[in-house]
C-alpha cells in the first residue's frame, strides 16, 4: 500500500464544529511554548502585526485547551493543491482511500491522516520558535523520522516542497518516491508552484480513483492532461509532463 505526504497550505477555510480537537503527540510542547509567548515576541517569530500576533495567540490558546474549532484537515485547508483535489466530487471509496493513505505535514500538529480534525492556524517551519532549545525542524525531526520508519515497508509518495521535506533526516529518504510535474510547450519544459501545487491535488485525485497501490500503478496515471515520462523518471523520481500548444500560452 503506498503512503502519500503532501504539505499544508496557508490559504484556510472556516471549521465547521464546535467539536474539541485532540493533540498529538509531540504538538504539547510547541503549544506552551507558542502561548507562553507575549503577542510582541509572537509578532517577530511568527512575522506578523502585533494586531494578527494577538489573534494569533488567542487560536493557540484555544488550541491547547482543546477548545478551539476543528474541521477535517483536507477541508480547512484551502490552497490551490486542495482545490485542485475535487473534493466535492470524491466518492465514498475515493474519500476514503485519501484518508488512509495520505498524510498531512504540519509545524504545529505533526504528521496527521488526510481527514484529522484540526484548527486553523499559522505557523510554519520558517518561523524563529525554539521548542525545549531546538528550531521547529529539529524538534520535530525524531517524530517525522519515526513515521517514515513506520511506513519502510512500502514507497513513501512524496509531494513535499523542501520546507517539509528537510525535517526529515536525509537517510529516512531512501525508500521515497519523488514526484515532479512539469508543462511542455514548443519543446520547452517549465516547472512553477502553481503548475505544482495543481498538479498535486490532481494527482492524488487520479490515485484515488485508479485505487493506486504500486508505483507501477502510477505510471498509468493521465490527470489533467499529465502522462508519466519515462525518459524523464528514475526509480526515485517520477515525472509526469503536459504538454500544451504554444495558442495555450
Amino acid at each position: 500500500m503506498l503512503t502519500f505526504l503532501i504539505p499544508t497550505a496557508k490559504e484556510l477555510n472556516q471549521p465547521k464544529t464546535a467539536q474539541a480537537g485532540h493533540l498529538p503527540k509531540g504538538m504539547p510542547a510547541v503549544l506552551h511554548t507558542l502561548t507562553a509567548q507575549s503577542p510582541a515576541q509572537l509578532a517577530t517569530a511568527l512575522k506578523l502585526t502585533p494586531q494578527a500576533a494577538q489573534a494569533e495567540l488567542a487560536r493557540f490558546q484555544a488550541i491547547k485547551q482543546e477548545k478551539a474549532c476543528v474541521s477535517p484537515a483536507f477541508e480547512l485547508f484551502n490552497g490551490l493543491m486542495y482545490r485542485s483535489l475535487g473534493r466535492d466530487s470524491l466518492t465514498a471509496d475515493q474519500l476514503n482511500y485519501l484518508t488512509q493513505q495520505v498524510f498531512i505535514t504540519s509545524a504545529l500538529y505533526g504528521i496527521i491522516p488526510f481527514d484529522y480534525p484540526i484548527a486553523p492556524y499559522r505557523l510554519d517551519f520558517h518561523s524563529s520558535i525554539n521548542i525545549t532549545g531546538k528550531s521547529l525542524k529539529l524538534y520535530w525531526r525524531p517524530f517525522y523520522d519515526r513515521f517514515a520508519h513506520d511506513h519502510a515497508n512500502a514507497p513513501i509518495i512524496s509531494l513535499l516542497s523542501s520546507e517539509f521535506t528537510q525535517v526529515f533526516s536525509k537517510g529516512g529518504q531512501e525508500n521515497w518516491l519523488q514526484i515532479a510535474f512539469k508543462e511542455e510547450t514548443a519543446g520547452q519544459l517549465k516547472t512553477h508552484s502553481t503548475i505544482s501545487k495543481k498538479a498535486r491535488g490532481a494527482f492524488l485525485q487520479a490515485c484515488a480513483k485508479a485505487n493506486c497501490q504500486t508505483p507501477e500503478d502510477l505510471k498509468n496515471l493521465n490527470f489533467d492532461g499529465f502522462h508519466w515520462q519515462a525518459e524523464l523518471s528514475t526509480a526515485q523520481l517520477f515525472t509526469y509532463v503536459k504538454k500544451n500548444c504554444p495558442a495555450d500560452h
